[in-house]
């Protein structure tokens, strides 16, 4: 019982801090489903239905997914295997969605809302569904279980068509440029997590198990997920809403008291440049609790800068008279000579 309750407490602080709704960045936007991206979500539907149609009527695509895999590139260039062979692991699934949830959870408690961690659950359970069933359904078998050379191997009980590590990539790695803040982190992102699914993709090429009609499908899969996540935003917001209810529901169950809400901070007024206030200098405030200092008394008559005061050298030395010592400039008369 002590163990539940501690977790209905740490539960309770992390809700109790995304409720804090006037500390949301402004800026954040929500991706929608402009002109621009349909256009696109057509053009990588039509590359998906045209991949499929050369692999199922086995045309030129077949015969070039056979030579490549005679051609053996991990024999070819061997000295690069061993790095390969943990580069591919940036196409898993379990060891990247653990990264990037990590990484969105983070944004998550910063930024006081549950959206990435949502987007990505949304983005992995259209991907498990769509690849996933595109697998089963086309049972394709794989380089190294192929039975008859020049066939698309189609029907047979496989699961490696489209590529699912090529389509985990493009969609895990993706989901950081989609939830991006600014226009220069999406750029950013979008050419890295680019270049990341396009070498995962051939690595699998290299390694042997994927066809490179696989890698292609699976490009096009990942692509098409992330084009249509603006149509899962109201879901996602839906989904964020319910879980709130769902949170204040038990805690009305349990009798535990409502947080309280956040006090909202009111923001500065900043002055534009170029103004009489800038060149003002802003004065702090002083502490009533710092004694203050009385009002300076200064003697009467003129009074000069320390800048136009001439130096004062005192005259004669410095030094106490003694009777050995003459003034600079003088010589010492000669001592008389006495015998002894």
């Amino acid at each position: 019982m002590r163990t539940e309750r501690n977790l209905i407490r740490r539960l309770d602080r992390v809700f109790t801090r995304l409720d804090r709704e006037s500390e949301r960045p402004a800026h954040i936007d929500v991706p929608r489903m402009s002109r621009h991206r349909v256009v696109l979500f057509s053009a990588t539907l039509a590359f998906y239905l045209a991949i499929v149609w050369a692999v199922v009527t086995t045309s030129w695509l077949v015969r070039l997914d056979w030579q490549v895999m005679f051609f053996r590139p991990y024999q070819q260039w061997p000295q690069i295997h061993a790095f390969l062979d943990y580069y591919v692991v940036l196409g898993q699934r379990g060891p990247t969605a653990v990264m990037v949830a990590a990484w969105l959870g983070w944004r998550s408690w910063r930024q006081h809302t549950l959206r990435p961690l949502l987007t990505l659950a949304a983005s992995l359970l259209l991907l498990n569904l769509t690849v996933g069933a595109a697998k089963l359904g086309m049972g394709r078998l794989g380089p190294h279980y192929a039975t008859v050379i020049g066939s698309n191997e189609m029907g047979l009980g496989g699961d490696i068509f489209p590529s699912g590590h090529t389509a985990n990539a493009v969609v895990t790695w993706g989901i950081l440029a989609y939830l991006a803040s600014t226009p220069r982190a999406r750029r950013w992102l979008s050419a890295l997590s680019a270049l990341t699914s396009l070498g995962v993709g051939l690595t699998t090429v290299y390694l042997g198990t994927h066809w490179l009609s696989d890698v292609l499908l699976g490009w096009a899969a990942g692509l098409l997920i992330l084009l249509a996540l603006p149509w899962c935003e109201p879901l996602i917001a839906r989904a964020e809403l319910g879980l709130f209810a769902l949170r204040d529901r038990l805690r009305d169950r349990r009798g535990l008291p409502a947080p309280e809400p956040a006090v909202p901070v009111r923001p500065a007024a900043l002055r534009p440049r170029g103004t009489a206030a800038e060149a003002a200098p802003v004065r702090e405030p002083v502490a009533a609790t710092r004694a203050s200092r009385g009002p300076a008394h200064l003697a009467p008559g003129p009074h000069t800068a320390r800048s136009e005061r001439t130096p004062v050298t005192p005259v004669g030395s410095r030094r106490p008279p003694h009777a050995d010592r003459l003034p600079r400039g003088t010589s010492q008369p000669a001592r008389p000579l006495t015998g002894g």
